[in-house]
């Protein structure tokens, strides 16, 4: 039987004996945190996607699992952030929207080159903090343990999403979970 306490200090879960001093301390030394506490300050996400866009036109999970990856799984920006940051990014005119296969792919427009090139230091000084993220390391790759969770979080959600689910998809997506819980117990 597991046992967990689940804290929530500004949306964040802590482990079992756990504390808010904790946490200060390891965002301190793996310097997540922009100056208000959070990954990304005011503006910041949206410079960093309309970056990303930049290098190359992008899904709206391919950002969130660049993100991800370039702070080494330390943080994965969720849908309900990115989608919602594209839209604006589409209506201000700094960003297109195509359409294939039921995706959505972003580029940036000359309005949108235009607007990075005039806020391009705040949006070296993210990068950079995500670079420098993504470069901490405590020796263990724990960002792999990171995505793979994220991963799924999203195919629940995403199969929940789709419809009710029949007694037999209940019992086959729980042994699944099951024997995931197991063997990750015995690694």
């Amino acid at each position: 039987m597991y046992h967990h306490r689940s804290d929530h200090h500004h949306g964040r879960r802590f482990a079992y004996g756990e504390t808010h001093a904790d946490d200060r301390r390891r965002e301190h030394r793996h310097g997540r945190r922009s100056r208000s506490g959070r990954v990304f300050d005011h503006g910041e996400l949206r410079l960093v996607v309309l970056s990303l866009i930049a290098e190359q036109p992008r899904h709206g999970y391919e950002i969130i699992k660049e993100i991800e990856d370039r702070l080494a799984g330390t943080y994965s920006p969720s849908p309900g952030v990115i989608y919602p940051t594209l839209t604006l990014l589409d209506e201000l005119g700094h960003a297109t929207v195509t359409e294939a296969n039921g995706k959505k792919l972003y580029a940036i427009t000359a309005d949108g080159t235009a607007w990075l090139a005039a806020n391009r230091p705040a949006a070296d000084t993210a990068l950079a903090r995500m670079a420098e993220v993504g470069s901490v390391s405590e020796g263990v790759p724990t960002h792999e343990i990171t995505r793979a969770r994220e991963n799924l979080k999203l195919a629940l959600r995403l199969r929940q999403s789709r419809g009710p689910l029949t007694a037999e998809q209940v019992r086959t997506i729980a042994a699944a979970l099951d024997a995931a819980a197991l063997a990750i117990e015995r690694s």
